[in-house]
């Protein structure tokens, strides 16, 4: 049942793009290399190496879009922002080479490497701060997530921040879920199938 309202939470196809100033980032989601049992650790393996992978964008003072992606290379990334950020944004992310080459967008960066996390207006700041609300669910709620349903714990994750705001009535949030389930249906054989 709760994958199924996961599947509801899922707003990117409601055609809504991102304007103005848009936060991008990625995160890795999966375990600690030290903590893998010693048949199952990754020889020479890093950082993300064997993780699954979350893109979020995130425009200041407004929504929130996450989705799973394959890999962070330029051509991934530039794939995966089509259809969700207007091409008068102006992007901001941290220097990772794959958002070098994103084109079509005003980009600004912050360098992170250089302990410049905020430069002016670039900074993803808003951003990270919706990977620390996704990785205390991960952590505090769920202790692991299922990669091939990855994206439904990000879906219920930026759901939470569109719509779950304090300030909007109770009755709103739940109507903009209902509202929401209109066109997804999740059947049980699509649960076990994917």
């Amino acid at each position: 049942m709760l994958q199924r309202i996961r599947e509801i939470c899922k707003q990117g196809d409601s055609g809504f793009m991102l304007k103005g100033i848009v936060e991008i980032d990625e995160t890795y989601i999966g375990g600690k290399e030290d903590n893998r049992h010693a048949n199952k650790k990754r020889k020479g393996s890093q950082g993300g190496s064997g993780k699954a992978i979350v893109l979020g964008m995130r425009e200041r003072g407004g929504s929130v879009k996450a989705m799973q992606i394959d890999n962070a290379s330029n051509s991934a990334l530039n794939k995966a922002l089509q259809g969700h950020i207007k091409r008068s944004a102006t992007i901001c992310a941290d220097e990772w080479r794959g958002y070098a080459g994103i084109s079509g967008y005003t980009h600004r960066k912050a360098n992170h490497s250089a302990k410049r996390h905020v430069d002016g207006s670039a900074h993803a700041n808003g951003i990270e701060s919706v990977w620390a609300a996704l990785k205390r669910g991960f952590c505090g709620t769920y202790h692991q997530f299922s990669a091939k349903r990855l994206d439904r714990y990000a879906n219920e994750s930026t759901f939470r921040l569109n719509k779950g705001n304090c300030a909007i009535d109770t009755i709103d949030r739940v109507s903009a879920l209902v509202r929401n389930a209109g066109d997804k249906r999740l059947t049980y054989k699509g649960l076990i199938g994917d």
